[in-house]
């Protein structure tokens, strides 16, 4: 049986997955590039010659996420430049659980400055895509990333999206209250 040797560039994208998974479920503190790497299928040495560091491997994972969410948007609001169409296609985005998560993960990193930075500047670009694809003003902005984010922690509780838990009455009124435009 013959191995079929992957390119540098889908080197790179099997291990951005795996980090994906890894960070994902262990956060940035508690995630090593060996993890990653085993999870990939490549040596840890390896993995730090691709990206450079650890550091460097979870903010690909960041960036990734926030290019994921924004090109979604984009083609949502080819169909729909509404706050609904966005919101439709973010509650479509939580399926693909740990995108959503590897966000949540970087703002709980962003202690560290140079994390901080980068989610900073994935998040406010990601206010700017909202702002220009939509024409909302600041306060319905506001309000479409505060839904967003309550879907993306009820998302990492697995209350909604793929696989979710037994819906108890506090999940059903909290769900039901979502309106149609939330992120």
């Amino acid at each position: 049986m013959t191995r079929t040797r992957l390119t540098a560039s889908e080197r790179q994208e099997q291990i951005l997955a795996a980090a994906l998974t890894a960070f994902a479920q262990g956060g940035y503190a508690g995630t090593s590039t060996d993890q990653v790497a085993r999870l990939a299928g490549v040596s840890q040495p390896y993995v730090i010659r691709i990206f450079g560091s650890k550091q460097e491997l979870f903010l690909a994972t960041v960036r990734h996420a926030g290019r994921r969410i924004e090109a979604l948007w984009r083609a949502a609001a080819e169909r729909e430049p509404t706050l609904a169409g966005l919101g439709g296609a973010y509650t479509e985005l939580l399926a693909e659980r740990e995108l959503p998560i590897i966000l949540l993960q970087g703002f709980a990193a962003s202690a560290d400055p140079v994390v901080g930075e980068a989610v900073r500047a994935c998040y406010g670009n990601l206010y700017e895509t909202v702002c220009e694809l939509t024409g909302a003003g600041a306060e319905e902005v506001r309000d479409f990333f505060a839904m967003g984010m309550l879907k993306t922690i009820l998302g990492a509780m697995r209350v909604v999206g793929p696989d979710p838990v037994p819906t108890e009455p506090w999940m059903a009124a909290l769900i039901s209250s979502f309106p149609d435009d939330a992120g």
